[in-house]
């Protein structure tokens, strides 16, 4: 029998699903408090929305417009598939609870949409928006995902996240008591963070109660103030331009992942236009290919070393020099 290698996002679906299901990304006109003002300006320094915006995905477009022209998209494939609206650029509970029950609402009633999936920040989850998730909760998928991005507040003050790494920890606690599944969104390679903090994370993180945890490397993208930063200081980076390079710091971080957590995503993939680097040229399959195939040459496996704490660790990187 072939060894488990990590918890894979398809087979967690099909505890909830008998048929296939497809995300269907949306952008429902959504802003961040650190970029209108209300905790800063300018956004995250690495973010563009443009880099997971497909062509269907315009805020000018009502949501059931861009859930029926992703519907057309990906209905080629699998002419039987159902749908989860996956609420995706910016922040997505960013506004007051009426016009955000409106908009889930309408996802929901479009054909063959069978759940959502709620991409926000840790500081943008009022209790009376939980209240109404947690009913919703009791009669269609829901699924939460929260951009964590670092366990480290130094890192998360200079990518400007505007928000604290206990605020990640009260968000998630609040959520998850709630029966609500809860996602995470990690960044390898953020500027500062060693090898060994990472591993470190990885611990911290597997702590929280998290359902499900999506990992991307840390992309540069024209156009943002990352860029900029790199431009004048390239030392402060490990960019991980050598695929294989990355695939090694992955496969260290999932090794401390506590095993139940199911992994969604590995990589991001930004359009050429705008990615400065790293530039691999592969398909998503293929990495999880060499992925799979550098995991069975170490004989690594997620939660192999995985140590369940008695004692909360203290992330390292917050007191470096």
């Amino acid at each position: 029998m072939e060894r488990f290698l990590y918890n894979d996002f398809p087979t967690f679906l099909k505890r909830y699903f008998p048929y296939k299901v497809q995300k269907i990304s949306l952008n429902a006109g959504f802003t961040c408090p650190n970029r209108d003002g209300t905790k800063g300006r300018g956004g995250c320094s690495y973010c563009n929305n443009q880099t997971f915006s497909p062509d269907y995905c315009r805020s000018e477009k009502s949501v059931s417009v861009q859930l029926a022209e992703g519907k057309r998209f990906f209905a080629h494939k699998y002419p039987d598939m159902k749908y989860l609206a996956y609420f995706q650029a910016y922040t997505n509970t960013y506004s007051d609870l009426e016009s955000l029950k409106r908009k889930y609402g309408e996802a929901l009633e479009a054909d063959g949409v069978v759940g959502l999936v709620i991409g926000t920040r840790p500081d943008c989850m009022p209790d009376d928006l939980l209240r109404y998730l947690e009913e919703l909760n009791r009669h269609t998928f829901v699924l939460v995902e929260y951009g964590i991005e670092s366990a480290s507040d130094e890192t998360l003050r200079r990518v400007n996240r505007g928000h604290t790494y206990a605020e990640t920890v009260d968000a998630v606690g609040r959520t998850a008591s709630r029966g609500i599944l809860t996602g995470g969104h990690v960044i390898l390679g953020l500027p500062g963070e060693s090898r060994e903090e990472l591993n470190a994370q990885a611990a911290v993180l597997s702590e929280l109660p998290l359902s499900v945890l999506k990992i991307h490397q840390l992309q540069l993208i024209r156009g943002t103030r990352m860029a900029r930063e790199y431009a004048e200081r390239p030392a402060d980076f490990h960019l991980f331009t050598d695929v294989e390079d990355y695939i090694d710091w992955l496969i260290d971080y999932v090794e401390r992942l506590r095993p139940d957590l199911v992994l969604e995503r590995f990589i991001s993939q930004s359009p050429k236009e705008l990615l400065i680097a790293p530039d691999w040229g592969l398909k998503n399959y293929e990495f999880v290919a060499r992925l799979q195939k550098r995991m069975k040459e170490r004989e690594a496996y997620q939660g192999k070393k995985y140590r369940n704490p008695e004692k909360r660790i203290i992330f390292a990187g917050d007191k470096r020099d």
